[in-house]
């Protein structure tokens, strides 16, 4: 069984201040995986204030130009920083990791993957490492460059591995409607809630939660579930992976 993971930013940094990690947790994020690690587990975590404000001071968005260029390697090193931080904790926890950084295996075109090298992940899930990825500053053959997120890299690993679960941990209980957690999406009524799928708190170059569900709800489309739940909470990896977890909300095709 293949298992993608993602853990949000919002989880394991401060997203409204520059570069600053939440050691504690990311600490209890490597133990809980380690606690129930899958042997064909693939780690994602968002950059959070990693990488974002870089992204957003160079303008990395709008493409290739004099300024963006200067903010390439600002912003993989950035977002580099948080991914070692995370690899050191699941070592530390027992867990076999290793990184992948996308900016080097990876390319866009205008701004959505177009190919990307899996030969290294896939050897390292038969060896049971376990990838870790992050959402990165990547080369893009339509606008020079361009800022790929941990969603669009959870579908297309999920895609490109088969996986069988995709699990999406964040900083709230699931997507939420006034308040309240909706239990169920499917791509059919996934027009009742646009509305309420707002940005992210704090500076979010990547489209916030309305981003991930769009990314999701196409994925459950071709038949692979995803559920978004609390990783602040602690167990919920753990359940997640055990197959376990009852909170959350579940996205999954008609």
């Amino acid at each position: 069984m293949t298992i993608i993971l993602k853990i949000g930013g919002s989880v394991l940094t401060d997203k409204n201040k520059v570069s600053a990690a939440k050691p504690e947790a990311i600490a209890r994020v490597a133990r809980e995986v380690s606690e129930a690690l899958s042997p064909r587990l693939v780690l994602v975590h968002g950059a959070g204030s990693f990488g974002h404000h870089q992204a957003k001071e160079y303008r990395l968005k709008d493409g290739l130009n004099d300024w963006s260029i200067k903010g390439i390697l600002p912003t993989h090193n950035a977002v580099k920083s948080l991914n070692a931080m995370v690899v050191d904790a699941l070592q530390m926890s027992g867990v076999d990791a290793l990184p992948v950084h996308p900016l080097s295996n990876c390319i866009l075109n205008n701004g959505r993957i177009e190919h990307m090298c899996m030969e290294a992940i896939t050897r390292m899930l038969r060896a049971e490492i376990v990838p870790v990825l992050h959402g990165d500053v990547v080369m893009d053959t339509a606008k020079g460059v361009g800022i790929l997120s941990g969603d669009q890299l959870v579908a297309y690993l999920a895609r490109a591995l088969k996986a069988d679960r995709v699990g999406i941990g964040t900083n709230v209980d699931g997507v939420l409607r006034n308040g309240s957690v909706i239990r169920e999406l499917k791509p059919a009524n996934i027009r009742e809630v646009e509305s309420i799928l707002s940005g992210s708190v704090g500076v979010d170059v990547t489209g916030g939660m309305y981003g991930k569900i769009a990314e999701l709800m196409a994925l459950a489309g071709e038949g692979i579930p995803s559920v978004v739940f609390n990783a602040e909470k602690p167990g919920n990896i753990v359940k997640f992976l055990r197959d376990d977890l009852a909170e959350g909300t579940l996205i999954s095709g008609d």
